[in-house]
């Protein structure tokens, strides 16, 4: 009586999405938690680009009121030093945090796959405007019709994905350190090599 109550609400097609990527985000967060965050190698490595940006920081921000030349070598040696430092445990965190992303790189493709086959053709939300032509391949994929407000399931859970998964993360505490922040996928060039 429950399922066929819920399949008569005006968007029951959306919540249920909405609430498959609920729970996929905290499964991978739980994977995360037991391949990553409750270790002492990650501890280790979080405590140290944390101590390494926030010396780095106050680096920049402390200036002497007479800066001498010798003053100023030193002043950058110990600041490259400390980069250097930064950018190494940056990497072995990446480095580290890859085998959860394996295991949660299939448990997104299978979840993703059963969705694909569940939502098949399927509108499951009305967009409030036309989209971008580069962004309607993705919201109007495998639908009907030429109304390209009309979203498809992929578009919808990418979007859910992202957003909760990152929410998550803050809300649980599990995200990146402050001074990885730019160790990303496109990570900001260095200004000195330019």
């Amino acid at each position: 009586m429950a399922s066929s109550y819920f399949s008569n609400i005006k968007y029951s097609d959306s919540l249920t999405l909405v609430g498959i990527s609920i729970c996929t985000a905290i499964i991978c967060e739980a994977i995360s938690y037991l391949l990553i965050y409750r270790t002492t190698s990650y501890k280790s490595l979080k405590f140290t680009i944390d101590k390494a940006s926030k010396k780095l920081e106050t680096m920049k921000t402390n200036n002497d009121p007479i800066p001498s030349i010798l003053t100023k070598k030193s002043k950058t040696k110990k600041i490259d030093r400390v980069e250097t430092s930064l950018k190494e445990s940056t990497r072995d965190l990446s480095l580290f945090k890859f085998k959860s992303g394996f295991v949660v790189a299939v448990v997104l493709f299978m979840v993703f796959g059963f969705l694909n086959s569940l939502f098949e053709g399927k509108v499951v939300a009305k967009l409030p405007f036309t989209p971008f032509k580069i962004v309607q391949k993705m919201s109007h994929r495998g639908l009907p019709g030429d109304d390209m407000t009309d979203c498809s399931m992929a578009f919808l859970y990418f979007l859910c994905s992202i957003s909760i998964r990152t929410n998550l993360q803050k809300f649980l505490g599990f995200s990146p350190p402050r001074g990885s922040a730019g160790a990303g996928l496109f990570p900001m060039p260095d200004p000195k090599t330019n």
